[in-house]
């Protein structure tokens, strides 16, 4: 038989446990089912442990820009205080019972194992059956997309999971995947003294974003000792016990003794039994309106929803789908000044459209690019000033539709610029600001001045 409860949120990463937490907090029943850890990717295997990665190498470069500035210096890399940090601070050495504990606090019943619907407003776990009076939420994230190069699924490659979790580095390590994640990784690995060779198939790095973005990374990886291997892609991967080869289009092959599959991350909905309530198991996502919901009594969060898989995009449609469910009031989810930034160092912080995307939609535009070396604070900053402001104007509209920040606090200057482009301010507007002296975001006004 069936237990009869109001909700069910199947997966717990940040968006479902906030949903889940949140309705049962306001005096619902709630089920709350989960395959692994009670918070998800992110506090886990992303984003906490790995910006405790990037703060350590980032520490790392800091003390080697001494010279010349400040004084001399000298640093020996230990990348045991950074795993113990992880396992510590960060995971509990991946033990959720803190968070089941606060989940459960707010009043939710936490159900572990693999949720399945079954049919409308039920889903089914390891044979118990919970029929939903309000429905269901689906927030089961995503996972790491690993392509099938021949040769690939017989070694023990790594994914990012295994490269937050390491207690040593490699000597040596080849990325495959020149996105956020490779790029992040690539960059605190080598500056611990791994020897690393980023492989990207696509003609630049971060394919996503502004092209000047990928090839500011792709300069400061390499000139920090990585190699960058750009528009050749991996045609077979072997093992030998000791050091991976992977064999590339162009003949040529690198040797590593670790490799990280960084292509990517895709949802997976065949196990879910989405089939149950009329969606194809094969879709890459999960279709939403602006409320959040996928059909009657059913609705979806976070990377299942093909928005970005970021932690801020699951927390945002969480909180939009709590009012759906509680019957309040609240606009439709919103996704035009949608944030994103690549913790590099650099940190590359984009918002809304790319230049080509725009175009792409048959805009009007105008852009423009002012290095951060160009303004006071970058000048001051000297070494480690790497960056730049790139803006991309609607210009029928005169209105920003799109920005990139790259410098050192480049996707903190991000957020003036997201308001700029969700509230649609007029650029004559922003022109018309004041700009604090000397800071990095005075590099929007000499921007802003350079769209003409």
């Amino acid at each position: 038989m069936s237990e009869q409860t109001d909700v069910v949120v199947v997966g717990l990463g940040p968006g479902g446990e906030h949903v889940a937490g949140t309705l049962a907090e306001a005096g619902l029943d709630v089920v709350a089912v989960e395959a692994e850890l009670v918070g998800g990717e992110c506090p886990y295997w992303g984003c906490v442990p790995s910006k405790m990665m990037i703060r350590a190498g980032n520490l790392l470069a800091e003390a080697r820009r001494v010279p010349g500035i400040a004084g001399d210096a000298s640093v020996r890399p230990d990348w045991g205080q950074v795993a113990a940090r992880i396992r510590g601070e960060a995971t509990d050495d991946w033990n959720d019972q803190v968070a089941a504990d606060r989940l459960t606090g707010k009043g939710a019943r936490l159900v572990r194992g693999f949720g399945r619907l079954t049919g409308p407003r039920q889903v089914t776990v390891d044979g118990r059956t919970f029929q939903a009076r309000r429905g269901v939420v689906l927030a089961t994230g995503s996972r790491p997309r690993i392509p099938p190069i021949p040769g690939l699924a017989e070694t023990p490659y790594w994914t990012n999971r295994d490269a937050v979790a390491a207690k040593e580095l490699p000597a040596s390590l080849t990325v495959l995947g020149g996105g956020a994640i490779g790029v992040e990784i690539a960059q605190v690995f080598a500056r611990f003294g791994c020897r690393v060779t980023v492989v990207e198939g696509q003609e630049r790095l971060l394919s996503a974003e502004e092209p000047e973005s990928g090839r500011l990374a792709a300069d400061v990886l390499q000139a920090e000792g990585a190699t960058v291997r750009t528009s050749v892609r991996a045609e077979r991967v072997s093992h030998d016990g000791a050091m991976f080869t992977v064999h590339l289009g162009s003949g040529e092959s690198v040797g590593a003794e670790q490799l990280l599959v960084a292509t990517g991350r895709r949802v997976e909905l065949a196990g879910l039994g989405v089939d149950a309530v009329g969606i194809d198991p094969a879709a890459a996502a999960v279709d939403t309106d602006g409320r959040m919901r996928v059909g009657d009594g059913l609705w979806a969060v976070g990377d299942i929803t093909g928005r970005g898989a970021f932690t801020h995009v699951s927390m945002y449609q969480a909180q939009i789908a709590i009012r759906d469910i509680l019957g309040f009031p609240g606009p439709d989810a919103d996704y035009r000044a949608l944030p994103r930034v690549v913790f590099t160092d650099p940190e590359i912080g984009a918002v809304g459209l790319t230049e080509q995307a725009a175009r792409d939609r048959g805009l009007q535009v105008r852009t423009s690019l002012v290095p951060l070396s160009s303004a006071t604070r970058g000048w001051i900053h000297k070494a480690g000033n790497e960056g730049f402001v790139k803006l991309v104007q609607d210009l029928d509209r005169g209105v920003l539709v799109g920005a990139t920040s790259v410098g050192a606090a480049g996707g903190e200057v991000l957020y003036g610029l997201g308001v700029a482009v969700h509230a649609e301010v007029p650029v004559e507007r922003l022109r018309n600001m004041i700009y604090a002296y000397p800071t990095f975001h005075r590099t929007v006004e000499a921007a802003l001045a350079a769209l003409g």
